[in-house]
């Protein structure tokens, strides 16, 4: 390890807030699927930096439309127009079938802007009508609006009084659901496939009631497929695997490919909501972030791109399984589907020391929900680069077994 290793984590340690638990490696730069850290130690990347880097890392269409966009303008706020956001609004309305998009600049921003202007839309058809219902294990953000609709309650803990009017059922139970709804639900905001949750699908045709329901109680119906979205199951978004439509999508993480963004889409008749005024952002949509999103816009929606990606999904997946197989004891679930797939261990006793073991044979991977090994690779991997992580894990694994 190097001396300045030591300095970064040292510098770290007495400058930046402690909220991340990080792992002791450096990284300095990476190309495709491998990242290189600060020793020039090798390393597959099988995180994606969190489902971001769909395109890989040093992707050259990319690099080279920030480049020139930076050269010509990066920012100039939304009081003007600008040919990268129209172009990349006009695309992905056009992907969603949906009718107006807004840019903001995380996750976080575009789940709280589909809360707000559902709220919004709600209170046009009666002011009682407030209710947002979410899943329990869900994740939406870390703004205390979007940690309050995180069915997770040790994220709430000591950030209270927490926002009204959010509700929470289990995922997959349509019962529970239709038993919490009324007249005053605003909407229901699920996840399409959970994934900090520890990657959790939709059961048969359970999106489809959720759809049913939220069109008797005139409540909106939210997907939240800033994990699942931009390609990651096979499909441009999630929900066109499941054969339902939402009022409102948001999406963050991969749609820049790396460069900082995020997005909520709703249909023409919610926008109605909102005017002039009734929301802004200063960096949302900036230039620089809207030239990165075209080429991803460009690339991931392109059938062969989509296919690859559902049929290294489904190796990868037969990969994990077969794995189970091999070690029952540990691995007790397989899920997931495309290139958002988890290992649910049987206890959370090894999840980080798996994850460690890997990075130390120059794997990275993540572990979620304290047990559950999470793959949210770049979307170009390969059946060959499958092969070579699996080999790692293998091996890693066999020493907890």
């Amino acid at each position: 390890m190097k001396e300045t290793d030591q300095l970064i984590f040292s510098e770290d340690k007495d400058n930046y807030l402690p909220v991340f638990n990080r792992y002791k490696i450096v990284l300095d730069h990476g190309n495709g699927v491998y990242a290189w850290d600060n020793n020039g130690k090798k390393y597959i990347d099988f995180l994606g930096g969190i489902a971001v880097n769909v395109l890989g890392h040093n992707y050259q269409p990319l690099v080279q439309a920030v480049a020139e966009q930076a050269g010509k303008l990066i920012h100039c706020s939304n009081l003007y127009y600008t040919q990268p956001q129209a172009d990349a609004a006009s695309k992905l309305v056009k992907l969603s079938g949906l009718g107006k998009a807004f840019f903001g600049n995380s996750g976080a921003e575009a789940n709280e802007g589909a809360i707000k202007i559902a709220r919004k839309y709600a209170h046009s058809i009666n002011s009682e009508k407030s209710q947002i219902i979410t899943a329990w294990d869900s994740f939406h953000g870390r703004t205390i609006a979007t940690l309050t609709a995180t069915g997770q309650p040790h994220y709430h803990e000591g950030v209270g009084p927490l926002p009204e009017g959010f509700d929470y059922v289990h995922y997959n139970d349509i019962d529970e659901l239709e038993s919490m709804m009324s007249d005053k639900t605003a909407a229901v905001m699920l996840e399409t496939i959970q994934g900090e949750g520890g990657v959790h699908t939709p059961d048969g045709d359970y999106l489809k009631k959720v759809r049913e329901l939220c069109d008797k109680y005139q409540a909106l119906l939210i997907f939240d497929e800033i994990q699942a979205g931009i390609g990651r199951t096979g499909k441009f978004f999630a929900y066109e695997k499941y054969g339902v439509k939402p009022d409102i999508v948001t999406l963050a993480k991969g749609l820049a490919g790396g460069v900082p963004i995020g997005a909520f889409i709703v249909t023409d008749e919610v926008a109605k909501a909102f005017k002039p005024g009734d929301h802004g952002t200063t960096f949302g949509g900036n230039p620089l972030a809207c030239a990165a999103a075209n080429v991803v816009l460009d690339t991931v929606p392109k059938a062969d791109f989509l296919q690859q990606v559902e049929e290294v999904g489904s190796y990868f997946k037969g990969k994990l399984e077969a794995l189970m197989k091999k070690y029952p004891a540990l691995i007790k679930d397989v899920r997931g589907t495309g290139l958002i797939l988890g290992a649910e261990l049987s206890s959370p006793e090894h999840g980080r020391d798996i994850v460690n073991g890997c990075l130390a044979k120059g794997a990275i991977i993540n572990c979620t929900a304290g047990k559950v090994l999470r793959f949210i690779p770049p979307l170009i991997i390969t059946k060959a680069q499958v092969d070579e992580v699996m080999n790692i894990l293998d091996e890693v694994v066999s020493q907890y077994a």
